[in-house]
């Protein structure tokens, strides 16, 4: 038996004879749903003592959790919980102190160290990723880790629970997708307590009789199994079918066990205001913990004062636990701005090149990809993936072209279109140990990703006190000047430079370019390297080919343009756009010194402000929007902390508040060009 459930308390007889009999297990397992049951009641109570302030109880699941957790093999196979898995964790054999150290918010807390609500669990020791509060991400997540696995040729099965509620979100039916069509050995387990909080679920799915095992017909190699989830001895052969099916590499399970919400959605809700008296008493009729009782109690296997003595030592054990989680130290208020990023020190010892290449000439695209090749050479854990970059496409603009001859599809393969389910994989991937190279087609496509991105890809390491990190390299193709129109033109470093836990990078040429992908790639962080499409086979971009041993730090300008009367900020295409407007300025005597930032995420302010300091004057260009682009934050550190360095204003250079528009005439109107960077600047040189 697992060491927790074994800790509590034999009957009088067992403790008398030494014997635990044929239901021994089962009296173990009720020991466990009523010690779970307990903890919840005592976090009740600790909120009305204001010693704990949140609880999302798993009152009425815990036969069907229990079961799961009984199957499942600790510290070797993997699971993504949700919020009310308490007994689950409880019977895989996390510790209850670390599960009361997580409910207070406490700093030895293991899952976060305080800095996520209660019932966010983890665990590094139980292969549990740490769990965040968006309803539905943790599927796709798991796809990832189980495909990883595959890929790695380790079988191990990996659980993900959710509510029924959750199964309306479209990155559970895109998990499942694509669950099924690798034959991926994961069980989701979707307790059905009937309710998302207020809203009942014939008002979420369209299955029939409200089911989601209904509703999610079709898919083949998906074995789907319906069991009374509060029937513990139904869900235990449940479980053990579900994940003998996945474990012999059939395919996933999913799982519809059919529970009962006994308590309120959470502590900050009262289903009385929408639940009848009716119905919250048909579901105590059906609480587990009574069903197993009973049989127990008909049986002859225990008797009710016996019951009641679990009772008393689950209470008296757990007020030990919560008097002694009181006492742990808070977080120390200064720690709250650690593990955004990788703090190992690994960015500060990579061999960055100080030598200039000396290659044959090579334009960005072919940069970016001999990039990948490369480091695909020297890291057999990189995987790229996406639509449509195995061979022979190679991706829209050949990027990845001649990736998957070269080295398989087991490693460069077509994602479904689905850009959420690009990402949420990768994540889940970078969590078992492996690189993904994801590329998404058009950063105007990334949006159906930015919910992984931003709660999920940006927050692991922070969210789990620095035991999780998800370094996942995200390519994507932005900008204007291909006549894209309003679908294939947008810029969006703007957005993303407001997420902290992702580095960007933004070349504006072919040795930059392969110089920073290859260091993105031996970094620890998330990283978001966009590549103008305008650039990739621009004559202009074009540059000498630097060598395999070629690396580039993250967080330093280049100055591309040396000059004495004017500073020019910028990156991406605009670097040429800015030069060209120099040469002009060149011919009228005046000296202008352009600073290619090349990342965003850091930003070189440093190399910014020596430049200014020699000329007083600076202009921020950007290709995105004028309004909230990243030259405004540009500007913005420059007037807090180089104002005194100014000889005139801080100009700021940027498209029109509009969108791009598809016709040549239309689009050089709205995006800025030399033209507009030449007249703009004119009357700032004369400041």
């Amino acid at each position: 038996m697992n060491r927790q459930i074994d800790k509590f308390p034999n009957t009088k007889e067992e403790k008398a004879t030494g014997k635990k009999g044929k239901f021994a297990d089962l009296i173990e397992t009720l020991k466990l749903m009523i010690f779970s049951r307990t903890f919840d009641y005592k976090i009740l109570t600790l909120i009305k003592q204001g010693k704990a302030h949140f609880l999302i109880s798993g009152a009425g699941h815990e036969a069907a959790q229990i079961a799961f957790g009984e199957v499942m093999k600790p510290r070797v196979d993997w699971a993504y919980p949700y919020y009310r898995d308490m007994a689950f964790l409880l019977r895989l054999g996390l510790d209850p102190k670390d599960l009361m150290l997580e409910m207070l918010g406490k700093a030895d807390d293991p899952a976060n160290g305080g800095r996520q609500m209660p019932n966010h669990w983890g665990s590094k020791e139980f292969n549990i990723p740490s769990q965040s509060s968006p309803t539905g991400t943790q599927f796709l997540q798991a796809v990832g880790t189980a495909l990883a696995f595959k890929k790695l040729g380790e079988n191990k099965v990996v659980y993900v629970s959710a509510g029924d509620g959750t199964t309306s979100q479209g990155e559970f039916h895109e998990a499942v997708n694509w669950a099924a069509r690798e034959k991926l050995s994961i069980l989701f387990v979707i307790q059905n307590n009937h309710w998302a909080i207020s809203v009942p679920v014939e008002q979420q799915s369209a299955g029939k009789n409200a089911s989601v095992c209904e509703m999610m017909k079709g898919y083949e190699n998906l074995l789907r199994i319906k069991v009374d989830g509060t029937d513990f001895l139904e869900s235990r052969k449940a479980a053990k079918k579900a994940y003998d099916y996945a474990f012999a590499g059939n395919g996933p399970v999913l799982i519809e066990a059919d529970v009962v919400r006994l308590l309120s959605h959470s502590s900050s809700d009262d289903q009385k205001r929408y639940r009848s008296p009716e119905d919250i008493q048909k579901d105590i009729e059906r609480d587990p913990i009574k069903k197993l009782s009973s049989l127990l109690i008909a049986n002859g296997a225990i008797s009710q004062e016996e019951i009641k003595q679990i009772e008393e030592e689950a209470k008296k054990e757990i007020d030990e636990i919560a008097d002694w989680g009181l006492t742990q130290p808070d977080p120390a208020p200064e720690t709250g701005t650690k593990y955004v990023l990788d703090e190992s020190g690994l960015k500060d010892e990579l061999p960055y090149s100080s030598e200039e290449p000396n290659g044959q000439r090579i334009v960005m695209v072919d940069a970016i990809n001999h990039a990948m090749r490369e480091e695909m050479e020297r890291n057999e854990k990189i995987f790229v993936f996406g639509e449509d970059v195995a061979d022979n496409k190679g991706g829209v603009f050949t990027a990845t072209k001649g990736l998957a001859n070269k080295f398989g599809t087991l490693r460069v393969f077509n994602s479904p279109l689905a850009e959420a389910s690009i990402e949420g994989v990768a994540v889940g991937m970078a969590l078992a140990g492996v690189k993904p190279c994801v590329e998404i087609q058009f950063g105007d496509y990334i949006w159906p990703a930015f919910m992984q991105m931003r709660n999920e890809l940006a927050t692991y390491r922070y969210r789990s006190n620095n035991a999780w990190s998800a370094p996942v390299v995200t390519r994507t193709a932005v900008g204007g000047f291909i006549h894209g129109g309003l679908y294939h033109s947008q810029n969006i470093e703007g957005f993303f430079a407001h997420i902290p836990g992702i580095l960007i990078a933004y070349p504006s040429n072919a040795a930059d370019a392969k110089g920073l992908l290859k260091t993105a790639l031996r970094l620890n962080d998330p990283v978001l390297f966009l590549e103008h499409k305008g650039l990739y086979r621009q004559s202009y971009a074009a540059t000498p080919e630097p060598d395999e041993d070629y690396l580039i730090p993250f967080g330093k300008a280049k100055v591309f343009r040396e000059g004495a009367d004017l500073t020019i900020v910028t990156y991406g295409l605009m670097v040429w756009e800015a030069n060209f407007a120099a040469n002009k300025f060149a011919e009228e005597g005046y000296s202008v010194e352009i600073i290619d930032i090349r990342t965003i995420n850091p930003l070189d302010e440093e190399t910014i402000f020596k430049s200014i300091e020699k000329t007083g004057k600076v202009a921020v260009v950007h290709e995105d929007t004028l309004t909230s682009g990243f030259g405004a934050e540009i500007a913005a550190r420059i007037a807090d902390k180089a104002f005194e360095l100014l000889d005139a204003p801080v100009k700021r250079i940027a498209a029109k508040d509009t969108f791009v528009p598809f016709n040549q005439k239309l689009e050089r109107f709205v995006l800025p060009t030399r033209d507009t960077i030449y007249s703009e600047l004119k009357e700032l040189l004369v400041y």
